[in-house]
């Protein structure tokens, strides 16, 4: 940890371009409707065709830019493969559309399983368990009120319709893309078994192994029990035995970075600090909408409102595992956290 982050591209590519990063790889970006308004994707060359490491949201302008860059920077050459590093729309959101070309898909059973799942469950409104679970973190009944009155977001929306098959990536498994072996290293967290690349001094990191922010790290009412934050930091503890200063880590946000070792170690320290900022709050019981400005120390405004609230029962799961705290459900069915 001798050095700190740095940034070997001062910019990103403009819409519609390609960046070498290296002889072989070249580094794109789809737009997004959101604050994160990116998700970067990189093409592999394997001489007669490509393999592309995630895809984008499945939408007319999304589709737009591909052609546009199937026909220039990646010179009319078919895409052969797609590699999914993990099931989040922004990642896997085109891989259904490029299979429909010919293409195969690689990625984590899990990753698989969760698209094609979310991809065919459409929902007219929320669901009595996506109302029950807001409740109980305590969201404000006028908005969540609203929430039971509106169509909520659908995997669909975003994703494009997923044929049957694909090729399951796991821990330890080697592939060869763009003229590399890559070692494949899996995280948890902030996806269920997310898929990260290892060649030599590159790292294809997704949003495993990001730059200067934070991954949200969300618990969700299909698994309300769950401690993905303790499932983050195990992964990050474990990535902290390979990394070294020289990897170049190509990540699914923001720009490309060395400094891994010390972005590891920000990583931890970051949730674990506001762990501790979570249980001095909660000397008197408090629900996970009332931990957030805590919990980020600033005020969370409506667009962000969604990844905020599940990222505090994130983290007060993981100090109800650690016994740091006790959960008791009031009269409104909102749960009490208060530490012990």
């Amino acid at each position: 940890m001798t050095q700190g982050l740095r940034h070997p591209f001062a910019a990103a590519p403009a819409e519609g371009e390609a960046i070498a990063v290296v002889p072989g790889i070249w580094w794109m970006r789809l737009p997004l409707p959101m604050a994160l308004d990116h998700v970067n994707v990189y093409a592999l060359d394997d001489g007669d065709g490509w393999t592309i490491v995630d895809t984008g949201f499945f939408s007319k302008r999304s589709v737009a830019i591909w052609e546009g860059l199937l026909q220039g920077a990646l010179k009319g050459r078919p895409v052969r493969r797609v590699i999914a590093t993990h099931h989040h729309p922004d990642h896997i959101g085109l891989a259904g559309w490029f299979q429909a070309r010919g293409a195969e898909l690689f990625t984590s059973r899990t990753a698989w399983l969760y698209a094609r799942m979310l991809v065919l469950d459409v929902q007219a409104v929320a669901t009595a368990e996506s109302l029950s679970f807001m409740r109980a973190a305590g969201m404000p009944a006028a908005l969540l009120d609203r929430r039971a009155a509106e169509r909520p977001f659908n995997f669909a929306d975003v994703v494009a319709p997923m044929p049957l098959g694909f090729t399951r990536l796991q821990d330890g498994d080697v592939l060869q893309a763009g003229g590399r072996d890559w070692t494949v290293r899996v995280g948890h967290g902030h996806a269920p078994e997310q898929l990260t690349l290892w060649s030599g001094d590159l790292v294809l990191g997704a949003d495993q192994l990001l730059p200067g922010i934070s991954a949200n790290i969300g618990v969700y009412p299909t698994e309300p029990g769950a401690d993905p934050l303790t499932e983050w930091l195990d992964s990050c503890a474990r990535f902290q035995g390979v990394a070294e200063e020289r990897h170049l880590v190509l990540p699914g946000h923001k720009l490309p970075f060395t400094g891994l070792p010390l972005r590891l170690v920000q990583m931890i320290e970051n949730h674990e600090s506001a762990l501790t900022r979570l249980v001095e709050f909660l000397r008197h019981p408090a629900t996970a909408h009332d931990c957030m400005t805590t919990l980020f120390k600033r005020e969370i405004g409506p667009q962000e409102y969604s990844l905020a609230i599940v990222e505090a029962v994130a983290h007060l799961n993981c100090l109800l595992q650690r016994g740091l705290v006790s959960r008791e459900v009031d009269a409104k069915g909102r749960n009490q956290w208060q530490a012990r």
